[in-house]
């Protein structure tokens, strides 16, 4: 079949990807997406929005559980985990619609199937419904994501290991869930199905979950996450695995010297994600990765091929759908003459476990280790006088200020409703305001933003200096 020439082509239809191909499809020129199996990408049907959807069946049920608390009786509670994915299923097929008539409105053509690269910017397609289909490309953009890692522990992969895609298709509550890793993925579903039902234990390699995070946040954490039952092992080695997942299984681990067994009914495997970068013909095309197995690029999203750039987390980008989305804009910009890059962005991010944990900027543990002195404002969240309406007290919010200039350098919440806090505070940092614009900004009442008022007011003025409204 002859080779069809195109403007743009695709590979990969996530948050970056799409987003790209629908502007320039608005913009009238063609172009071609290539998506193997999920229409939008992972995020909204295998990632992030399914699973805050079950996360919040669960938090029904954990608020359904402490009925009496808030003045109510409740009959004996029952789990029905097909009607729960049956919400998410529902959720996730309206969302899928939205993506094809976004496609259908913009002229963006959609095409499903796997692409292999069989020259420079050359995509041979083989179509899921059958057939071939070649394109040559005048610009490749490749937009290839991640996939969940199995360890390479002995027996682990014949255990059929679930992932976060089958997790979130169980129409049953596991009796005993092991969760192999403390990052975000493992910690959310750990909680979620506990709430469910399951008795989780967590297992972590390392000595602390959420690896890199300041103590503080972890063992509040950590604290969180006990006191609903959950188990937690760190700084343990797994030794083998048998068993089957989903009727029963063990792990042989070792902790501190000593040997145990670790069984379950049910492993998730948590443990961080790989690019989807091999097998597909990059060599072909003049496409180098870096040690890592990820697509190399410079600040501007540029590959070593000419007129191919890389988008989302096959680029080494931070692996948030609101990264993918700004890498999506640098390219858009920079196609029309502008220089935009990725250097210097500040990442936020949320950990939904409930309460959830946001983050922006610096941490304590990174302000140590480069040598950067700050000032450490932090409250307890039932300083905020809106959780007690609530009766969610937990948690604290924390601020590190520049001591030189009185700039927000990173701040972090665990609390209820803390990634929208975590937005004003970045409003602030990005327009480089000093923390008293917060401090004395009239925030309304009772809201969780205005314990930003509580939080810099507790800052003491450096040297007995006033501090005032400065801009």
């Amino acid at each position: 079949m002859e080779a069809e020439r195109i403007k743009n082509a695709i590979i990969g239809s996530g948050e970056g990807g799409k987003s790209l191909a629908w502007h320039l499809g608005q913009a009238g020129e063609q172009t071609v997406v290539v998506e193997r199996r999920w229409v939008g990408g992972s995020c909204p049907n295998v990632n992030c929005l399914p699973s805050k959807n079950e996360i919040w069946s669960a938090k029904v049920v954990d608020l359904v559980h402490h009925a009496a608390q808030f003045g109510m009786t409740v009959s004996p509670l029952s789990i029905n985990m097909s009607a729960v994915r049956q919400r998410k299923r529902e959720m996730v097929d309206g969302l899928i619609k939205i993506h094809l008539d976004k496609y259908k409105s913009t002229g963006a053509q959609l095409v499903m199937g796997s692409a292999t690269l069989v020259g420079p910017r050359t995509v041979q397609i083989q179509m899921n419904d059958g057939g071939t289909r070649t394109l040559v490309a005048d610009r490749l953009f490749l937009n290839l994501g991640t996939r969940a890692l199995i360890p390479p522990v002995p027996g682990l992969a014949e255990t059929k290991p679930l992932t976060h895609i089958e997790m979130l298709e169980l129409d049953r509550v596991p009796e005993h869930l092991i969760v192999i890793g403390g990052g975000y993925v493992g910690l959310e579903f750990a909680q979620a199905y506990r709430r469910f039902g399951s008795r989780v234990t967590i297992v972590q390699r390392g000595a602390q979950l959420l690896a890199g995070e300041d103590a503080d946040v972890v063992s509040e954490v950590s604290r969180i996450l006990t006191t609903e039952g959950i188990n937690i092992v760190t700084s343990a080695q797994i030794a083998g695995a048998e068993g089957k997942s989903g009727s029963r299984v063990s792990l042989k681990l070792q902790v501190a010297g000593v040997a145990s067994v670790l069984e379950g009914t049910d492993i998730l495997a948590a443990t961080g994600r790989i690019p989807n970068t091999a097998d597909i013909g990059l060599e072909q095309a003049g496409i180098e990765l870096d040690a890592r197995g990820y697509l190399k690029v410079n600040d501007r999203l540029e590959t070593t091929a000419e007129n191919v750039w890389a988008i989302g987390e096959c680029a080494g980008s931070p692996q948030f759908t609101h990264v993918s989305f700004d890498d999506f804009r640098i390219i858009r910009d920079n196609l029309a003459g502008g220089h935009r890059t990725t250097t210097d962005r500040v990442i936020p991010s949320c950990l939904y476990i409930d309460p959830p944990v946001a983050h922006i900027g610096l941490t304590e543990n990174e302000g140590k280790r480069r040598g950067i002195a700050v000032r450490v404002a932090k409250i307890p969240m039932g300083a905020v006088l809106r959780t007690r309406t609530l009766d969610e007290t937990q948690g604290f919010m924390k601020a590190l200020i520049d001591p030189n200039n009185n700039r927000i350098l990173g701040f972090t919440m665990i609390g209820p409703e803390a990634g929208e806090v975590m937005a004003v505070v970045q409003t602030a940092m990005l327009a480089g305001f000093p923390f008293t614009v917060l401090r004395d900004a009239v925030l309304a009442h009772p809201t969780m933003a205005e314990g930003l008022n509580v939080l810099f007011s507790s800052i003491k003025p450096a040297n007995n200096a006033i501090q005032t409204k400065d801009r």
